[in-house]
C-alpha cells in the first residue's frame, strides 16, 4: 500500500515521475465533471500499458459509468496488465452501478494508484482490499491534497455529516457589503458576478436567509449560457414568512424553506407554491444551523454556497459552520454607516478574532477576488 501518512516524503519515494503525470492527468480528467457529477465525487481515470495512456475517462453524471469503467472501454485489450491511475479509490459495492473493483479484476490489470482512499464509508479501503486479494498491486497518496481539494463537499459529507459550506460575498473596499437603505446592486463587477455564477453551479444547494428574500426577491439560479444543472435553493425562514409569488418559488429546480413550525395554512400555501418544507429543529426560537446542515447531507449535498446577508452569515460562522469565503471585493467605499458582512457578537479582546487563512487571491475584472478559510476549519476536507 503506501508509506506513512504523515510524511509526504515517504509517499513521494513510492512514485516516479511518471506516476506523477499519469495521475496529474487523471486530475484534469475529473475536473471535467466539476459541474454535473453531483451527488457523486469528480473522479478521473487513465489506463497506462508499456508507458503509453491507452485509455483516459472520467466520471461525468451519477448513475452513469464511472471513470474506470469508462476508461477500460477505451482501452479494451490493452488493459491487461496495464496500471491503472484513478483519483480516488475503485468502490467495491453496489450504487446505481456495479464495483468498479470487480471491472478491473475482471480484465486482469496488474497494478492500481489511486490518489486517495474513498471516505465512503461502504468502500473505505474495501476497493483496495479486494483488488489485492485478486493479486493486483495497489498504492495511493499520490497528489491526494489536490484530489481532496477538488472533492470537499463529498469527503466533508461522508466524514463529517455535513456538506461543504462556502459563504460568498460581494463587498466594497471597506468591508461593506450594502448601503444602509439595503441598496447592493451591483457592488461587484459583470466580470465577478460572472465568476459567481460558477461557483453557484457547483454547488449541490444554495442556501439564503428570509431577509434576503423579502429585501431582493432573489432567483438564485445559474444563468450562465448553456444548459446547467440547477441547484436546490434553501431559504433559512424559521417562521415561515416567504411570500408564495416569491420569484425563488417559481424557478426551475427544488426550493426548500427550513422552519421551526408555522401555521398550517400557510404552509399549506408554500406547498401549493412549489416549496417543500424542511421543519428543523430550534434552536434560541430560530432554526438549528448545524442540524440543518445535517439534514442537507442526508439530501445528498456536497457543497452548500451561502448568498445571504449579516444575519445567516453572522450566525453560521458564529456556530463555526464556514468552511470557505469567497469575498469578491470592488475598488469602491460604502462608508460607515453602509452594512457589514457578519453579524457577531461584539469582540471583548483580539484574542477573540476569528483568523483566516487565505487560500487564493486574484483579480477577476476590476475586482480582487480573496479565497479564504477558518484557520480552525483548514483541515477540515480530511
Amino acid at each position: 500500500m503506501r508509506g506513512d501518512p504523515a510524511c509526504p516524503l515517504c509517499i513521494d519515494s513510492m512514485f516516479t515521475v511518471s506516476d506523477h503525470e499519469f495521475m496529474a492527468e487523471a486530475l484534469r480528467l475529473a475536473e471535467q465533471g466539476l459541474y454535473t457529477t453531483d451527488p457523486n465525487p469528480r473522479v478521473g481515470c487513465v489506463i497506462v500499458k508499456d508507458g503509453k495512456a491507452v485509455g483516459r475517462s472520467f466520471h461525468h453524471k451519477a448513475g452513469e459509468a464511472h471513470a474506470e469503467v469508462l476508461a477500460l472501454h477505451e482501452a479494451g485489450e490493452q488493459a491487461r496488465d496495464a496500471t491503472v491511475y484513478t483519483t480516488l479509490e475503485p468502490c467495491a459495492h453496489f450504487g446505481r452501478t456495479g464495483p468498479c473493483a470487480d471491472a478491473l479484476i475482471a480484465v486482469g490489470v496488474a497494478r492500481v494508484i489511486a490518489s486517495m482512499q474513498d471516505p465512503n464509508p461502504l468502500v473505505a479501503g474495501k476497493g483496495f482490499a479486494k483488488l489485492r486479494a485478486a493479486g493486483i498491486e495497489t498504492a495511493s497518496g499520490l497528489l491526494e491534497e489536490q484530489t481532496r481539494a477538488l472533492n470537499p463537499g463529498f469527503i466533508s459529507r461522508m466524514m463529517h455529516g455535513r456538506p461543504w459550506v462556502r459563504s460568498k460575498l460581494a463587498v466594497s473596499l471597506d468591508g461593506r457589503t450594502a448601503l444602509a437603505g439595503g441598496e447592493s446592486k451591483w457592488i461587484s463587477c459583470e466580470a465577478a458576478r460572472e465568476d459567481a455564477q460558477r461557483w453557484r453551479a457547483r454547488s449541490s444547494a444554495i442556501l439564503t436567509g428570509i431577509g434576503t428574500v423579502l429585501k431582493d426577491d432573489p432567483a438564485l439560479t445559474v444563468r450562465l449560457t448553456g444548459d446547467w444543472r440547477q441547484p436546490r435553493r434553501i431559504v433559512v425562514d424559521s417562521g415561515l414568512r416567504t411570500p408564495p409569488a416569491a420569484r425563488i418559488l417559481k424557478q426551475p429546480g427544488e426550493t426548500h424553506i427550513a422552519m421551526v413550525g408555522a401555521d398550517a395554512a400557510h404552509q399549506a400555501r408554500l406547498t401549493k407554491a412549489g416549496a417543500t418544507l424542511l421543519l428543523i429543529p430550534a434552536k434560541d426560537g430560530h432554526v438549528d444551523l448545524a442540524a440543518l446542515l445535517q439534514r442537507l447531507a442526508e439530501m445528498e449535498c456536497n457543497e452548500v454556497l451561502v448568498e445571504a446577508g449579516p444575519g445567516l452569515n453572522g450566525g453560521l460562522l458564529a456556530a463555526g459552520l464556514v468552511d470557505e469565503f469567497i469575498i469578491y471585493m470592488a475598488p469602491c467605499l460604502l462608508g460607515d454607516t453602509a452594512r457589514g458582512m457578519f453579524s457577531l457578537p461584539a469582540l471583548k479582546s483580539m484574542q477573540e478574532r476569528i483568523e483566516l487563512q487565505m487560500t487564493d487571491i486574484r483579480t477577476v475584472g476590476n475586482d480582487l477576488r480573496v479565497i479564504a478559510m477558518p484557520t480552525e476549519r483548514k483541515d477540515h476536507r480530511g
